[in-house]
């Protein structure tokens, strides 16, 4: 049997399946179990798993969003709860929800997972529902916005003179003219680059506010062999945070990023797809730094077997979730992306959170579409990042890679 090209831990695991729904500004007419269920009904019969037969479940939400206490547990009527399932929730992006239920198989007390997240933005003001995460005492109560946020680190990278607001336009038309491969994207072809939201970002360098949901399938070993024919094993995962405060970070640069990429190994050898969570379009330059991939427009490959910087974020990447869920998942993918030649990688081929940004979703959506890339041939070793909090505060990398071909 062909093992996966390298193996740090104590058991191989692979995502198996992937689905996502189709990401819109709105969907009055659906509760979150109307948009959960069909994506869970997708990801299980690519497995032909049941609900049953998943050892364990992980999701990811906000109640910030849907507005009421542990919200989560109406969704668990989608998966099923009934004969009690083993189940948990982190109230974070579902990247999150995924590395809790890849600790769970790694512990043997599981073989398989089925993970899932959703997030409805459309029914309040998704600028003011995120400043519940800021400093309660000497932030908050300022009422500074993530595009706000953004706009000071999009012009810390200018005044340091790594990008331009050309340069941002650009990201931002690349990334809508991929996502127009990606049949759930909510913004796919040339969009126009609009006013200024904040100095200097425009409309067309945020993100869209909509409402969607993603599911992965996690398997261990031999099991996920069996239930897919080119599974993403993921060979290396870490996630770290930052100091709470802006004001305490180099907004030009994300430590936190560089240090989780090199205990994923990430700089072991190249990559050839990068799935980035960068909302804006300025925090793919910073992104980019990080994991040392070239310039927009010079993709150079990931340096090999180099660090990149020193240690000098806060190194707490513990998992915060409950217990609530269960594992599955598939998408065939979406679309080709921008190719690149030999040595290159390509960044964000789905679009990225530029053309769908669903809130605790998007995140786990970047490692579905990395693992989707896998599964049908088109890489063979990807790097995968989420975030969560303010500025690229708090930040996940996951390696994942096929068996050789």
């Amino acid at each position: 049997m062909t093992a996966p090209r390298t193996s740090r831990y104590a058991r191989d695991v692979a995502v198996v399946a992937f689905a996502q729904s189709d990401h819109l500004r709105r969907t009055d007419e659906l509760s979150e179990v109307e948009m959960v269920m069909p994506v869970l009904h997708e990801v299980l019969a690519a497995t032909e798993l049941k609900a049953g037969e998943i050892g364990f479940t992980c999701s990811g939400s906000s109640d910030y969003l849907a507005g009421r206490a542990f919200s989560f547990t109406m969704t668990l009527d989608g998966v099923g709860a009934w004969p009690p399932i083993s189940e948990s929730h982190v109230e974070m992006d579902g990247a999150w929800a995924l590395y809790e239920a890849w600790v769970k198989i790694q512990t043997g007390e599981a073989d398989t997972a089925l993970v899932y997240s959703y997030g409805k933005s459309s029914p309040g003001s998704l600028r003011d529902v995120l400043t519940r995460q800021l400093d309660p005492y000497y932030l908050a109560p300022l009422w500074p916005d993530a595009v706000a946020l953004a706009a000071l680190q999009a012009q810390a990278l200018i005044d340091a003179g790594e990008t331009d607001e050309s340069a941002l336009a650009a990201i931002a038309a690349r990334s809508r003219a991929d996502a127009a491969a990606n049949p759930h994207a909510q913004l796919r072809g040339a969009v126009p680059q609009g006013d200024y939201q904040v100095r200097p970002l425009r409309t067309g360098d945020c993100p869209p506010v909509g409402d969607g949901a993603a599911a992965v399938v996690l398997a261990a070993g031999d099991l996920a062999r069996q239930l897919c024919e080119r599974p993403a094993w993921i060979t290396g995962i870490d996630h770290r945070i930052e100091a709470h405060g802006p004001g305490l970070r180099d907004l030009t640069d994300s430590p936190s990023t560089r240090i989780a990429a090199r205990h994923a190994g990430v700089f072991d050898a190249p990559v050839d797809t990068a799935e980035l969570h960068a909302p804006f379009s300025s925090q793919e330059v910073v992104l980019r730094k990080a994991l040392g991939l070239g310039g927009i427009g010079t993709d150079t490959g990931v340096c090999i077997g180099t660090d990149t910087g020193a240690d000098t974020g806060t190194d707490t990447g513990t998992d915060t979730g409950a217990d609530t869920g269960t594992d599955t998942g598939t998408d065939p993918g979406t679309g080709p992306g921008t190719e690149t030649g030999p040595g290159t990688v390509a960044v964000n081929p789905s679009g990225g959170a530029l053309a769908a940004n669903p809130m605790m979703a998007a995140g786990l959506i970047r490692i579905g579409e990395a693992a989707a890339r896998i599964h049908r041939g088109a890489s063979d070793r990807a790097v995968a990042h989420a975030t969560s909090g303010p500025c690229l505060q708090q930040n996940l990398v996951a390696v994942l890679e096929g068996d050789p071909r």
